[in-house]
């Protein structure tokens, strides 16, 4: 090493603490460490007690404790251990380490272990950690790639910020293509999108030039068959939920819960940031074992400045995405996935106003549910229901989608699409699947299908989560419109090898995800088709209708009129459910408030075509009762 990249002779480990770290077991630390730092007066004794009290009941390391309720600095602590290990702590801002040893064991794999390979010093390689556990975890293969090894302690912040300093662009492409390119919707840009697309509306127009009755003919055909089959698979989801509430048992204290760590991207929301650090603050999770990472783009200056205002607690952190080549927020999930350390990783949106005792109620079922239930859903509602015309029918329609199509769909054993936000998983089930699919706009969508493909299930919990309402027209267009282009993407992933999907689904899942994607989406596209049915009931004159013989055509109007039966319950049920203060006769508002999602559908489709991956952001913050 020249003396040109020489750290001062203070950060350098001595070769006499070289040794005796390397024969040390890293055992037994935390209960010593306390009582030194209680001697060196580093501690107070009230806090040490408190922390051990919290130790017996609920165990987990002690320091965890001090350092999650703020009674100690991390600073101090650090010094504590590394002077513990016989060790030193070293600046890494101003003593940054060489690339060349981390590309030998890899970013990623440093970033996830919180492992740095510093510097060679003294015929050993200085591994920089923030708990001496992981140098002994992981001794072994480390000495395999750098031969002697020594330990010295970094600040875990100091090492993920060096580390993305670094090498910011090998991470920012990691997290953009950690799925599996098979099963991913990336490789579906360009000419393998654009040209499909192309050569159908071409033939297809051309069928209706030379056969333009034989089209119109399919068209309708078409549009009564998915209409059935939506409506049959809603009736058949809303008797399996059984309509009614189900109050789930009060959680009970468990001993040593899991740490959970909760990601919540932000983008653009410097006015939203302090309510939200204020909401999910009021989760009663044990501290120590919860841990709020908040994941911001790194251009994103107004959000960062907004939360390093908002005096962030020890068990919040923020996590900085650097750029890449799309911005989309399971991008920004997948790179802050390996700045967590929990066992269950949540997700939350910017907005969400979780119930106090939800995150207790997930870890719960966990323990109650086998490895296969990788994934559990929460109820998302809404706190500003009664904004207008809008949000009413916004309201509505999420309380029949979480509190009666989604329990349904879960008891008939069909996949689940998820929400974006309210969704916890097993962190070894969503390493295994590579996380997010970062190129697809609606990401949680897609993670479903791709759990059910491998053998997961999800389920759903009765903990509400409430969020804004977008309960403007033209937004609430533009969000419906990313929704509807995301599972247009997640149809065409997983449908390119039909034949797979259906052996790994099997038949009656394989089902579902057809009549849930497909028929869906076909029946926003087609619904002027559908409304032209409702032109012979005015009086006026219909294409087909005329010449089809009556007994058809009050066929067609029975299918009609079943489906806006069905619609009608499911909405009674569901706002009855929902408990929301809203009048019953709202539910025929639905008839108006549909129509919108006609015209997302177009804006998809175009958008499919011209920029697939664009994420069109949706504006929070615009109503925030002040009690939430």
């Amino acid at each position: 090493m020249s003396a040109r990249h020489s750290p001062p002779r203070s950060e350098v480990p001595h070769a006499g603490s070289l040794a005796r770290t390397a024969m040390s077991d890293g055992s037994g630390r935390s209960e010593t460490l306390g009582m030194s730092l209680l001697r060196s007066g580093c501690l107070k004794g009230d806090d040490l007690v408190r922390a051990l009290a919290v130790q017996t009941h609920r165990r987990g390391r002690v320091t965890d404790i001090l350092l999650a309720r703020a009674a100690l600095k991390p600073q101090r602590y650090y010094a504590a251990l590394a002077d513990r290990s016989g060790t030193r702590v070293i600046d890494l801002a101003h003593n940054p380490p060489d690339i060349r040893l981390i590309d030998l064991l890899g970013a990623d794999h440093c970033l996830r272990r919180a492992i740095l390979p510093w510097r060679s010093v003294g015929g050993a390689t200085v591994i920089a950690v923030a708990d001496p556990d992981v140098f002994f975890q992981h001794r072994k293969h480390l000495a395999e790639v750098f031969g002697p090894v020594a330990l010295a302690i970094a600040p875990l912040a100091d090492l993920q910020r060096s580390l993305l300093t670094l090498r910011g662009r090998q991470l920012a492409h990691r997290a953009e293509t950690r799925v599996a390119e098979v099963e991913s919707c990336r490789t579906l840009a360009g000419n393998r999108l654009v040209r499909p697309l192309v050569i159908g509306g071409c033939a297809l127009a051309l069928i209706s030039l030379i056969w333009p009755l034989a089209a119109l003919w399919f068209l309708m055909g078409w549009t009564i068959l998915t209409l059935f089959l939506t409506t049959l698979l809603k009736a058949a989801a809303g008797l399996a939920s059984g309509w009614r509430r189900r109050d789930e048992p009060l959680p009970v204290e468990m001993l040593n819960p899991p740490t959970v760590s909760v990601m919540v991207a932000l983008y653009g929301e410097s006015d939203i940031a302090p309510r939200l650090v204020r909401r999910l603050g009021k989760l009663d999770y044990p501290r120590e074992q919860l841990e709020i990472v908040l994941v911001v783009e790194a251009e994103d200056s107004k959000t960062r400045s907004a939360l390093a205002r908002a005096d962030l607690p020890p068990w919040m952190k923020i996590v900085v995405v650097p750029e890449g080549q799309i911005k989309t927020k399971p991008r920004a999930l997948n790179f802050a996935i390996d700045h967590c350390r929990g066992s269950i990783i949540g997700v939350y949106d910017a907005e969400d106003a979780p119930e106090s005792d939800q995150i207790t109620r997930v870890v719960q079922r966990f323990a109650q549910r086998g490895p296969e239930v990788a994934c559990l859903q929460g109820v998302l509602d809404f706190y500003n229901p009664t904004t207008n015309w809008l949000s009413r029918c916004f309201a509505i329609e999420y309380a029949a989608w979480f509190r009666v199509i989604l329990p349904g769909l879960a008891r008939l054993g069909l996949p689940i699409p998820l929400g974006g936000t309210t969704l916890f998983f097993r962190r070894a089930a969503l390493e295994e699947l590579g996380g997010w699919d970062a190129h697809n706009v609606t990401e949680d969508a897609d993670l479903g299908m791709r759990l059910y493909r491998h053998g997961y299930r999800t389920e759903l919990i009765g903990s509400v989560t409430e969020e804004e309402a977008n309960c403007h027209t033209m937004p609430w267009i533009k969000q419906r419109s990313r929704w509807l282009k995301g599972y247009m993407m997640t149809w065409a992933t997983h449908m390119r090898d039909p034949v797979l999907l259906w052996r790994q689904l099997g038949t009656w899942k394989f089902a579902g995800f057809q009549v849930l994607l497909l028929c869906t989406l076909s029946q926003f596209v087609l619904m002027p088709v559908l409304w032209s049915f409702w032109l012979p009931w005015l009086g006026l004159p219909h294409p087909i209708a005329d010449a089809l013989p009556p007994a058809l055509i009050f066929g067609l109007m029975g299918v009609l009129l079943v489906t806006e039966i069905v619609n009608l319950s499911l909405h009674l049920c569901a706002l009855h459910l929902s408990r929301h203060p809203i009048r019953r006769w709202w539910v025929l508002m639905m008839h108006f408030y549909f129509p919108l999602g006609a015209l997302a559908s177009y804006k998809a489709g175009w958008e499919l075509v011209r920029n697939p991956f664009y994420w069109d952001k949706t504006t929070h913050g615009r109503y925030d009762p002040l009690f939430k």
